[in-house]
């Protein structure tokens, strides 16, 4: 396999053509020479390409959207994605952990004021090997955590795993803390949580409503959420998506903003 070619800079800004629709999207292979750009994909619209096919998007406005990207093949396990809601002159959009960790994900949003939103792993985390960020995960992480990095193929998010459900070994992790809701509708912010972000968010936290502004308090004891404090950790600015209603007080990785140019988004492996 031939190893892709040395980059410049992390967030390379060359050669990206301006839009015909409301912003371009280009993808960068920062495997650390892992996959070359003809193994590096994107999905999105139906369109499967590579990154030395076609490394740029011209993203239209659309609702709900999802940009998937591949490594190895189309159809490889090694799959992650992003989400957004394109507008006529808007970008709103996401990196996520509520589901999984499967490739590093990082992003940046450029818009004509001259403003660059980041969000995603650090250069740290894509700088470090595959196995590396596995092996830190498993050390981070308390017992009922550890299974959640299933081998090296993937990390599972704990709000959909079956030992935190009903019948699992973890299905009792909150219940020392809280009778209010089980431990997987505190996980997946669901059942009676599905319409209390700030309940959810305060117990996957282990914060009260007295502290819940304060970041510093988050995650400080147990029960807590500690696959998400693991990727919070990890990410650019401290903010991920690591429970579905980790935007409460502005701790996701959401990022928005008018009149957008172009988005670069940085794959990792």
């Amino acid at each position: 396999m031939s190893k892709a070619p040395a980059q410049k800079t992390f967030w390379d800004t060359s050669n990206i053509p301006k839009a015909k629709e409301v912003l371009t999207v280009k993808v960068l292979n920062r495997t650390n020479g892992k996959y070359p750009d003809s193994k590096v994909y994107w999905t999105f619209g139906g369109r499967t390409r590579s990154i030395a096919q076609q490394p740029e998007v011209d993203m239209p406005a659309n609702s709900a959207g999802r940009m998937y990207f591949h490594l190895g093949s189309p159809t490889s396990k090694y799959s992650d994605f992003i989400e957004f809601t394109v507008g006529a002159d808007q970008f709103n959009g996401n990196t996520t952990r509520v589901d999984a960790f499967v490739l590093k994900i990082a992003m940046r949003l450029h818009s004509a004021d001259g403003s660059n939103l980041t969000v995603g792993e650090t250069e740290k985390v894509f700088a470090e090997s595959w196995a590396s960020t596995f092996t830190r995960f498993r050390a981070a992480v308390p017992a009922e955590f550890k299974h959640l990095a299933e081998g090296t193929d993937k990390i599972l998010s704990p709000g959909g795993d079956p030992e935190f459900k009903a019948g699992g070994k973890y299905a009792n992790y909150f219940a020392s803390y809280t009778k209010a809701a089980s431990t997987s509708d505190i996980l997946g912010c669901a059942g009676p949580l599905g319409s209390s972000p700030n309940e959810c968010a305060q117990l996957n936290r282990h914060v009260t409503a007295a502290n819940a502004s304060k970041t510093s308090a988050y995650y400080r004891a147990a029960p807590a959420n500690f696959y998400a404090k693991f990727w919070h950790d990890n990410a650019i600015g401290g903010r991920a998506y690591g429970f579905p209603y980790d935007d409460v007080n502005a701790q996701s990785s959401y990022i928005s903003h008018s009149d957008p140019q172009y988005l670069l988004v940085a794959v990792g492996f």
